[in-house]
């Protein structure tokens, strides 16, 4: 299947917590990745996705002015119960069919606008809980950030979008089987393809689903 997160700086500034308009610009993708859960362990394939609040601006720092990112982890699945099918079912307005479930390509969401659902955690953190459509008529304003696509699939795999990551996703890709496996191919010639920038014709925003 083909497949962002922000790193803020140490003035750590976050979003306010309500409904916003977005637009996802980036698609990061992690690997499979091992933890443990209530004593077991467990092992996901994940990818990041990263949204832009176009109304929500930060308020200083290196970064003011610029629209806020805001990011929310995925397992790389559309089962019935996952997460991610629950998001997108919302987003589009509608189920998966059994063919679309057979496939769905996940960079199409890159340049989709939606609306974020943003809670504060226990920690005061700013947290995404929900995503769903745009109503029609509602305005989105033009993308401000580059669109960013990261894949380990060897088809689409690029050196120059895995350079211009963050050190915390460089972690994780390189940590995952999938990373490696791509580099012991051939440790002298790795694959590249498609640019970090994306240049995607805007959408018609009132228009679902992708």
């Amino acid at each position: 299947m083909p497949w962002t997160v922000k790193d803020n700086g140490g003035d750590f500034q976050q979003p306010p917590a309500g409904v916003h308009v977005a637009r996802c610009v980036r698609i990061i993708d992690h690997g499979t990745q091992t933890g443990e859960y209530q004593g077991l362990p467990t092992s996901r394939h994940e990818f990041v996705t990263s949204f832009e609040l176009p109304n929500e601006r930060i308020p200083r720092g290196e970064f003011q002015g610029r629209p806020f990112l805001v990011s929310k982890f995925y397992t790389a699945s559309i089962s019935e119960k996952s997460n991610l099918r629950r998001d997108l079912t919302n987003w589009r307005g509608r189920d998966f069919t059994k063919e679309e479930a057979e496939g769905f390509v996940i960079k199409d969401l890159l340049n989709k606008a939606c609306l974020l659902t943003i809670t504060l955690n226990d920690s005061g953190k700013s947290k995404v809980t929900g995503v769903t459509g745009v109503p029609k008529g509602t305005e989105v304003p033009p993308r401000v950030h580059d669109l960013v696509y990261f894949t380990m699939d060897p088809d689409e795999f690029d050196q120059a979008v895995f350079d211009s990551l963050s050190d915390y996703h460089k972690r994780r890709i390189e940590s995952s089987p999938e990373y490696k496996a791509l580099f012991a191919r051939n440790m002298n010639e790795p694959v590249m393809t498609e640019e970090a920038i994306l240049d995607i014709e805007e959408v018609d925003d009132g228009t679902v689903p992708f």
